[in-house]
């Protein structure tokens, strides 16, 4: 289909961004989410959104002109509206939140964002409404941002695939040890990621960056997430000794775990490009599991050698702990293996020291 890009409103009401709690679940990232938009122009083919809370507002998409919330993912954009009254009301409740309603792992911070991104670029087929909508999605993220720095002593994290991010490192700077800007860096090979994110900024682009941002004083994570299947070794090697010189907070690991009806999309893409794919690993949960676990214990390993073991942060899937995935197991290895599964389940990743607290 093509690109469909405007103000989401529901029914004859706009939707204002807000601040909302968000659902992780042993991800250690954030205590609320900020999503600025419904839909994403990555078009990231393993994504997650459109087949959970995306797909339950199919019918006002059909009549915005998305005839299949899951399939077009990445063919639409619908920019929430900004509404500062609405927006500083979810600002005070989220501030006013007492520390024991809260998961230890989030660090008080706002996720932006967590079901699209805050720095994608609009596609629209008129040239002035595609300008309207770009400037109307910085105001927002801009506007937004300084609200939380001025009105709250609440934390910021940025995930982006973006370096439209860059015309923010002034506001990001005067936020100080408050925020955490990163980026998603699977691998280094711009061919794959072409394959997998098809509308995403190269990887390349991401690593040059959160360089950008080091260098100008602001703290950076990296996720590297998710690797995919064709990331061996000598790849992961490879992406976890350039991510190491940046001196990452916090660095995410997670194998790809995509949906069957995503893995014919995916080979289709590969085939276009001329790229061979290890789509076997997707075959069973058997096979999946195994994959997973090899990548896993790889990056431990790997981040250990290159001098980041503190700063990982592991995201094993829950699937990996059920009693069927342990029986697949030697006996003698079941424990061992749940232990180190609640480790990483359970793992509280870092955050810049504020201003005057101790270390």
């Amino acid at each position: 289909m093509p690109c469909v890009a405007g103000l989401w409103q529901v029914g004859e009401n706009p939707a204002p961004c807000t601040i909302t709690r968000n659902n992780f679940v042993y991800k250690s990232l954030s205590s609320w989410a900020l999503n600025v938009a419904l839909g994403c122009g990555h078009a990231c083919l393993f994504c997650y959104v459109p087949s959970t809370s995306v797909n339950k507002l199919a019918p006002k998409l059909k009549s915005l002109g998305v005839d299949d919330p899951d399939r077009d993912w990445g063919d639409y954009v619908f920019l929430r509206t900004w509404d500062e009254k609405a927006f500083l009301k979810s600002l005070r409740a989220a501030e006013a939140t007492p520390a024991d309603r809260l998961k230890p792992d989030g660090n008080r911070a706002i996720l932006l964002c967590s079901t699209t991104d805050a720095y994608q670029v609009i596609h629209h087929p008129d040239p002035t409404v595609r300008q309207e909508l770009q400037a109307h999605l910085r105001h927002v993220v801009r506007r937004s941002l300084e609200l939380i720095r001025d009105h709250s002593t609440l934390n910021v994290r940025i995930l982006t695939r973006c370096p439209l991010v860059r015309q923010d490192f002034d506001l990001l700077q005067s936020l100080g040890n408050r925020v955490l800007l990163g980026m998603s860096i699977p691998t280094l090979r711009n061919d794959l990621a072409k394959i997998y994110e098809p509308k995403a900024p190269a990887p390349s682009q991401r690593l040059e960056t959160l360089k950008a941002a080091a260098d100008a004083g602001i703290p950076v994570f990296v996720a590297m997430a998710p690797t995919y299947p064709e990331c061996d070794e000598a790849d992961l090697r490879a992406t976890l000794q350039a991510i190491a010189p940046l001196q990452p907070m916090t660095v995410y690991h997670e194998p790809i775990n995509i949906r069957a009806e995503n893995i014919a999309r995916i080979e289709a893409q590969a085939r276009d490009l001329g790229v061979a794919l290890r789509t076997g690993v997707f075959e069973s949960r058997d096979a999946w599991q195994a994959y997973a676990l090899d990548a896993l214990h790889t990056v431990e390993r790997v981040a250990g050698e290159v001098g980041l073991a503190d700063r990982l942060h592991l995201w094993p899937d829950k699937g990996l702990g059920t009693q069927v995935a342990l029986r697949r197991l030697p006996q003698g290895d079941r424990q061992a293996h749940r232990q180190w599964l609640l480790r990483w389940w359970h793992r509280i990743s870092e955050w810049p020291r504020q201003t005057g607290t101790a270390a």
